[in-house]
């Protein structure tokens, strides 16, 4: 709501500043009382004032209507329409011996040459001024008018193009967030079935030992799916939301792994306020335990989560075991993603580092909040 006012309150600004120019760069008209006294500042007042509505016109309605569609033909007509409309109607308005309401003349210039002075100037007489050059009268007139017409044309134009080019940026703007929203939810979904599919799995294997931890398991699944469902497809979600999400995640490995693993999770700072892109982390959370568990190998995960001054340092650390991978799992997808996504949602608000060694994986990730 307050990013529609201030769009309003900026148009308001803009068109009343471009309504103040033929005012204040015009030779004869000072104010807008002088715009009635002078008929070349009122034409010009005019003829801005014509510009407004074309320019709302042209980017609201004919814009869309007629050149995203390809119609050429048609915008390019309409527009030498407006341009013929905008251009003559000052003309017809004002004509050159226009009379005020009071009967009085509308003067052409403000700048007129000054009266002579009474009486004959000091040592002489009067001086007959020359008579006018044939033609000459006609000639400055219509160098006058195309001074006019130059000027109009270049206005016009002006307005056109500010107009086609603002909308065409802001449609590429609108076509690369549509881009971005499509690209962020594909790269979504590709983390959130090799999720499902883990977990269901450690249910499968509870339920099979018929273990009283089922129950337990399966609301926590049916949280996460909440989640992943209702919160996951918005651009930021609360970070409490998030760690809850690693938390159960990690619930439901402890459920399946027991105390063979050794495990440690620690999530330190205030977390009220904070906002985060939803399921960042999962990743590197789930490769720590994709690649750090097997029960004949001394196995070692730990988790820590430190929030400082809107900031979110992330760090996993796992020993590399012997495990085996599916075919889908090759190649470190979910990590990649990951990285995809910080770029796209965090340019230059985020340091990864990543530390592949022969006998550990480890990642690093400093990320500046949006509170």
């Amino acid at each position: 709501m307050k990013g529609k006012i201030s769009q309003v309150l900026i148009h308001i600004a803009g068109c009343i500043t471009f309504l103040a120019l033929p005012i204040v760069f015009s030779p004869d008209a000072n104010s807008i009382v002088d715009l009635w006294r002078y008929a070349p500042a009122l034409k010009d007042f005019l003829l801005y004032l014509a510009l407004i509505p074309f320019f709302y016109f042209n980017f609201f309605w004919l814009i869309p209507t007629f050149y995203f569609k390809r119609k050429y033909a048609a915008f390019f007509l309409i527009s030498f329409l407006c341009f013929i409309i905008i251009v003559f109607l000052p003309n017809s308005i004002i004509n050159e011996r226009q009379e005020l309401p009071d009967g009085r003349p509308l003067e052409h210039s403000a700048y007129r040459p000054e009266p002579m002075p009474d009486g004959p100037p000091p040592g002489g007489e009067f001086r007959k001024p020359p008579p006018p050059i044939p033609g000459q009268r006609q000639e400055n007139a219509s160098h006058s008018l195309l001074l006019d017409v130059s000027h109009q044309v270049f206005l016009f134009l002006a307005v056109f193009f500010f107009s086609l080019i603002l909308r065409i940026s802001n449609r590429w703007k609108q076509t690369e967030k549509e881009k971005l929203n499509a690209e962020l939810s594909y790269l979504k979904a590709q983390i959130n079935p090799h999720f499902l599919f883990n977990t269901l799995n450690t249910i499968y294997s509870l339920a099979i030992d018929k273990s009283d931890q089922t129950p337990a398991a399966v609301i926590k699944l049916s949280g996460m799916m909440r989640y992943v469902i209702s919160d996951a497809g918005h651009h930021l979600v609360s970070l409490s939301k998030e760690i809850e999400y690693l938390q159960n995640y990690i619930e439901l490995q402890k459920i399946r792994f027991g105390d063979s693993v050794p495990l440690s999770f620690k999530v330190n700072g205030i977390l009220a306020g904070e906002q985060i892109a939803p399921l960042i982390l999962i990743s590197f959370v789930e490769n720590a335990f994709k690649h750090g568990i097997n029960a004949s190998e001394d196995s070692d995960i730990r988790i820590t989560i430190d929030i400082t001054a809107h900031q979110l340092n992330f760090t996993a650390f796992n020993n590399k075991v012997t495990v085996k991978e599916m075919p889908e799992d090759r190649g470190g997808l979910g990590i990649e993603n990951t990285k995809q996504r910080l770029q796209l949602l965090y340019p230059g608000r985020h340091t990864l580092e990543i530390t592949d060694n022969p006998h550990y994986f480890s990642v690093s990730l400093l990320l500046k909040l949006i509170g």
